[in-house]
């Protein structure tokens, strides 16, 4: 059954918006259910809708009841759903009446579910309002909208009275109303969505913040004030106070992008809802942070967060799977394009061909060029979305190494395709040219010279608005890189090695979370030898880890201070010497014994045979199992790390040296990712980045989504006055990046967020120690 429901939301546009992870929940809380012919499904303003149908066969009929009328206004057919713009925009209660007009077999998903999946996936819930709204709003208001009067509403009400007359007509042709009972709860503090800016035309609506199930912070809404500009401009649309109607009552709403659309071109419209404090107390974006430290510039990659309609090809070149080789070739030698897409059979697998393949398949091997140019295809094609950012369809391509990949509207049919000449040709020196760049090096000192370039390009991507996650998300993808060709180095001057083997990273870079200011932490795992070729594995191996180390200390990773690095015979040895390394510090007497141990429980694959590290890290979760002193331990060392604020709530910084009146900005993160990873070895989680961890943690339940958004907003922002501080260090001071910033140089409203965080962490540390050393 459940693989059914899978089959069916799987074809369906809007759950193509969902990872893998969030359809599992989806099918999971889903059930199959048989709706009788002329059963009354919902009543308008009546029924509470507990659960979502989604339409397999059958259809329902939608009524709109007014003042004892009933006139149908649409249907619920195959493919379509009911009940989710009800769950969305009214609090559960029925927008429309809906009857079975035949047997009815549907999917039910609870409310619940679908609330929690919108709240965490955007550009789900954006898909449903976009496509699933129409059946919902007054249609009275379609004349009021073409007439003076709706101009009128909006041009005596700020912000809209600061804009020229025709963009009020503008905005007024995209009004709708929506009707709401008193007592109907709109919107959930960091729960739900926003997806319209709501203006109240008639009634009144309370607004508050609730704490510990207190209202706080309470106002009301009378007519004609706003709600759902901040959130959708600075909380990525989830709202941030809970709305409730107190009075039954009308809203003429705005579509949020519409909304947007007018922020974009009118500042003066923007600043009414995006004051000072509301950029920096609330934006996922840190740019007005940055503004203060980085000087204004002409950036040539400020495009990397603008939508991939900027640069995509909108006419791909398309061949059918029979075509010949030969004709393949010559049509794309016409169209002068390096790549043909090509149509086989199953109209949903697009596979793709390009100049490579005809130089690495056909003419390298003699091969047929009257075959069928489907035989040397690459399917199926990798694509990214319209709606992606340069930013993010730039990493698939960097990360999985395609020189192209399609572009898909909302229904995944190839509409455009982007290639790496596409983004080199828009931007000149980019990003990927520096992969590009590293991949092709033919020494360290030309390695050592692209890693140079590297702060000024994550200035340049942090200039443009990119986040802090994609930051250390594109510095790792560099990292690796330089790792794998370096790798490849040593493998050219010592030979093909005796046994396979895992270059491990640990630390900072195992977590994927790398700044400018990372040393080494590695290992060497290699598979055990037989008795006779131990000694020859081990020589092997030491000089495969030293010379691999002393190349990513010429590169620019300093040698770790601390030693734990892969030429220190130490940590280069055999898997079962590692496994016993992981068994004493699971038994390890005292926490002190573990102390130095905490990074190696942040491992992933560097470079080589990646089962060494699965089987490693399945041996690390058997060996927890049951061993609650090893938690107890790494929560006691965890807590040595206090958030830097003192007893009267002032900063704790260095008294004296070179960083006097300075905070370590990295030790204030250490809390959080210690959380993480103690809560995720606990958990068998095998992610070991602090943000996917706390994430695998709320899919879980483990945390609330409330505790994940505190935590994630938390190491965000620590992360990005990180980086901002490194960046100032290397570009504007010519000096080393560190981790030390001056409290007194930040804002008020900085410092306020600041120590915020500090006391957000102390409340997370008290968990921790509650739950595995037992003290409240």
């Amino acid at each position: 059954m459940k693989q059914g429901i899978f089959r069916f939301l799987s074809s369906m546009p809007h759950f193509s918006f969902l990872t893998r992870e969030e359809m599992d929940r989806v099918v999971s809380e889903s059930e199959l259910v048989k709706i009788p012919r002329g059963h009354l499904v919902a009543e308008q303003d009546k029924t509470k809708v507990e659960n979502v149908l989604v339409i397999m066969r059958g259809q329902l009929s939608l009524y709109q009841d007014d003042n004892g009328k009933s006139e149908l206004t649409g249907y619920i057919k195959q493919g379509e759903v009911f009940g989710g713009i009800t769950v969305m925009l009214n609090s559960g209660i029925s927008l429309r009446t809906a009857k079975a007009d035949t047997e009815v077999h549907c999917i039910s998903i609870p409310s619940t579910v679908i609330m929690d999946t919108c709240t965490q996936n955007k550009a789900f819930y954006e898909y449903f309002l976009a496509n699933f709204s129409h059946n919902i709003f007054d249609k009275s208001l379609d004349a009021i909208t073409r007439v003076v009067q709706a101009r009128l509403f909006l041009s005596g009400i700020d912000p809209f009275s600061f804009l020229p007359e025709e963009e009020i007509d503008n905005a007024a042709r995209s009004l709708s109303a929506i009707s709401h009972r008193r007592g109907t709860v709109l919107f959930v503090q960091g729960k739900t969505r926003v997806g319209y800016l709501y203006i109240l035309k008639k009634g009144a609506a309370e607004r508050y913040y609730e704490e510990k199930g207190e209202k706080r912070l309470r106002e009301y809404l009378a007519e004609g004030d706003i709600y759902g500009g901040i959130s959708i401009l600075l909380n990525d649309g989830v709202s941030l106070r809970t709305i409730e109607v107190v009075e039954d009552s009308v809203f003429h709403i705005l579509p949020a992008g519409v909304f947007l659309d007018i922020c974009k071109r009118y500042s003066v419209f923007s600043d009414f809802f995006s004051d000072t404090f509301g950029k920096r107390m609330i934006s996922r974006s840190y740019a007005a942070i940055i503004a203060k430290t980085l000087r204004p510039e002409e950036d040539s990659l400020q495009f990397f967060n603008q939508p991939l309609s900027q640069i995509y090809s909108r006419d791909p070149l398309f061949c059918d799977a029979d075509t010949s080789i030969r004709d393949a070739a010559s049509t794309m030698a016409r169209a002068k394009s390096s790549y043909a897409l090509i149509r086989s059979k199953n109209p949903e697998q697009v596979g793709i061909v390009t100049e490579e393949d005809f130089t690495r398949k056909v003419i390298a091997r003699g091969y047929p060029v009257e075959k069928p140019v489907g035989t040397i295809m690459s399917a199926p094609l990798k694509t990214v979305s319209e709606k992606a950012m340069v930013f993010e369809a730039m990493m698939t391509m960097m990360e999985q190494n395609f020189q192209h990949v399609g572009v898909v509207d909302a229904n995944s049919q190839v509409i455009g395709m982007l290639s790496n000449k596409d983004i080199l040709a828009y931007q000149g020196q980019s990003p990927m040219f520096l992969l590009r760049e590293i991949k092709i090096a033919s020494g360290i000192e030309e390695i050592a010279e692209k890693y140079r370039q590297l702060p000024g390009l994550v200035r340049s991507l942090i200039h443009s608005g990119a986040t802090a996650n994609n930051v250390t998300h594109f510095i790792t993808t560099v990292s690796d890189s330089i790792l794998t060709r370096l790798m490849a180095m040593t493998l050219d001057e010592l030979g093909p090695p005796p046994l396979p083997f895992v270059f491990m990273i640990m630390g900072s870079e195992g977590r994927q979370e790398q700044t400018l200011k990372t040393d080494q932490d590695n290992a060497i795992v290699y598979r055990d030898p037989e008795a006779a070729s131990a000694k020859k594995a081990e020589d092997y191996f030491h000089r495969f880890g030293t010379m691999a180390c002393t190349l990513l200390n010429e590169a620019g990773y300093d040698f770790c201070t601390g030693d734990v690095m892969a030429k220190n015979p130490q940590w280069c040895q055999p898997l079962s010497r590692w496994k016993s390394y992981f068994q004493d510090w699971i038994h390890a007497a005292e926490a002190e014994d573990l102390l130095q141990a905490s990074i190696f429980f942040d491992f992933r694959h560097g470079y080589g045979d990646a089962s060494l590290i699965d089987e490693l890290r399945r041996h690390l979760f058997n060996s927890l199992e049951g061993w609650s002193g090893f938690f107890r331990h790494m929560t006691e060392n965890a807590l040595q790390f206090k958030p830097p604020l003192g007893f009267f709530r002032n900063f704790v910084v260095e008294s004296k040296g070179r960083h006097r009146n300075a905070l370590d900005i990295k030790s204030a993160m250490t809390p959080i990712v210690d959380f993480a990873r103690i809560y995720a070895l606990k958990n068998s989680i095998e992610e070991t980045n602090t943000l996917a961890r706390l994430d695998q943690l709320r899919l879980r339940k483990i945390l609330s989504f409330q505790e994940y958004e505190e935590l994630e907003k938390a190491y965000s922002f620590l992360m990005q006055l990180r980086f901002v501080r490194q960046i100032t260090a290397v570009m504007d001071e010519a000096a080393k990046p560190d981790n030390y910033i001056n409290p007194k140089k930040l804002t008020h409203i900085e410092q306020t967020m600041l120590k915020e965080i500090f006391k957000r962490v102390e409340k997370f540390q008290a968990k921790m120690n509650f739950e595995f050393i037992g003290i409240a």
